[in-house]
C-alpha cells in the first residue's frame, strides 16, 4: 500500500470515530431531554443545550480530517505522493480525536443526560449541570489539539 492509503485511514478513522461517538453521545442525551421537554416544555431550551454538548467530537474529528486532507494536498484537487513512514505517521497522529472522541462523546451524552436530570428538577441549577458534561469536553480538546499538532508537524 502507498502511503496515501494510510493517511486517508488515518483521516477516515478520525471523521468516523469521532463522528460516531457524537451521534451515540446526542443520541444519549437526547433521549433524557425528549423525555424532560414531555413533562415541561419550556424546558426545551436548557436541555437542548445539554443534549448538543455530545456533538463537538465529531466536529473535532472532522477538523482533523480536514487538517489532514489538506496536508496531503486533496483538497486543492491535487495530492502529494508522500512515503509509507508519512502515510503512517498521518494515520497516528489521526488516533488521538479518532480514539478520544469516540469514547469520550459516548461518556459526555452520559454525563449531559444527568445533567438534563438536574435541570429537570431544578432548572436553576442549569449554570452548574454545564460544568460536569463540560468536564468530559476537556480530553476532546486535549485529543483535538495532539491531532492538529502532529498533523501539522509531518514534514511532507
Amino acid at each position: 500500500m502507498s502511503g496515501i492509503v494510510y493517511a486517508l485511514i488515518g483521516i477516515a478513522l478520525a471523521v468516523t470515530l469521532a463522528g460516531c461517538g457524537s451521534a451515540i453521545g446526542v443520541k444519549i442525551a437526547g433521549e433524557a431531554a425528549a423525555g424532560v421537554v414531555s413533562v415541561d416544555p419550556s424546558k426545551f431550551s436548557k436541555v437542548l443545550v445539554l443534549q448538543l454538548l455530545p456533538g463537538t467530537q465529531g466536529i473535532y474529528g472532522l477538523l482533523v480530517g480536514f487538517i489532514a486532507l489538506g496536508k496531503i494536498g486533496l483538497l486543492s484537487g491535487g495530492g502529494v505522493d508522500i512515503s509509507v513512514a508519512n502515510g503512517l505517521l498521518i494515520l497516528a497522529a489521526c488516533l488521538p480525536i479518532a480514539v478520544v472522541g469516540l469514547v469520550s462523546a459516548i461518556n459526555q451524552g452520559k454525563t449531559a443526560a444527568a445533567s438534563i436530570g438536574i435541570v429537570a428538577k431544578k432548572p436553576e441549577q442549569f449554570g452548574k449541570s454545564m460544568l460536569f458534561p463540560a468536564m468530559v469536553e476537556t480530553y476532546a480538546i486535549l485529543a483535538l489539539l495532539v491531532s492538529i499538532l502532529a498533523v501539522s508537524g509531518i514534514q511532507l
